[in-house]
């Protein structure tokens, strides 16, 4: 794994489990990893990572995000050891058309946050949604669509944990960005959180692990 791929991994599955006080932590976090640096194929990895939900059922609302996680660590690390144009296949074509409905849209974020890197520019809401995303181009409009929550709340970055919380309480449940609001919207608020502000937004969650877990994930990905 990359450093910063690692750094995420372990926090989310630290953070999650110290909200919500699960002793297995250390044992799920150990699996998990081990999956991450196992040689194979990704449909393969992927498996593995469900058994491991499967095994410690109680971080099952993270397996999404595990699976957006895995990903990134396939594109960044596994890929290398693939032919050049793997990504063109028809081995890759048939595991993106089995895998389509896994994962979330945190995807988009650890792309656009790689791409910062290398661009070597800070994270900025207003250039996520119109510059990576093109939510305003019209042949991205489902794009548009699934951030449709977001976009009209960009103002929150300028705002307060507490009114971003507020706000995520009003987004339609089956929205796609429902349960990464708070986090998508905090991070751009604030990319590296201190300590004191990072318990600020936990207190105002209404799901505290997840909240803080997917901050946490998010944050360590970006400076892992």
């Amino acid at each position: 794994m990359e450093a910063n791929i690692k750094a995420a991994v372990a926090a989310g599955i630290n953070t999650y489990g110290r909200v919500d006080n699960i002793e297995t932590k250390s044992e799920f976090l150990t699996k998990v990893e081990h999956v991450f640096d196992t040689d194979g194929k990704y449909i393969d990895k992927l498996a593995l990572l469900d058994e491991a939900f499967d095994d410690y059922p109680l971080f099952d609302e993270l397996r999404e995000v595990y699976v957006d996680l895995l990903l990134m660590n396939f594109f960044s690390t596994d890929i290398q050891k693939l032919e050049e144009d793997y990504l063109e296949s028809e081995e890759w074509e048939k595991i993106e058309d089995e895998t389509i409905d896994r994962g979330t849209e945190l995807l988009n974020i650890f792309l656009y946050l790689r791409e910062c890197k290398d661009d070597e520019i800070d994270p900025d809401l207003d250039d996520y949604l119109k510059e990576f995303l093109l939510v305003d181009e019209d042949e991205f409009q489902d794009e548009h669509e699934i951030y449709e929550d977001i976009i009209a709340n960009q103002i929150l970055v300028e705002s307060t944990y507490a009114e971003i919380a507020k706000t995520a309480k009003t987004i339609n449940p089956s929205s796609e960005v429902y349960e990464l609001f708070y986090a998508i919207i905090s991070f751009f608020s604030e990319i590296n959180p201190k300590d004191a502000q990072f318990e600020e937004y936990e207190s105002h969650s209404e799901n505290k692990a997840f909240d803080a877990a997917l901050y946490q994930i998010i944050t360590n990905f970006y400076k892992g």
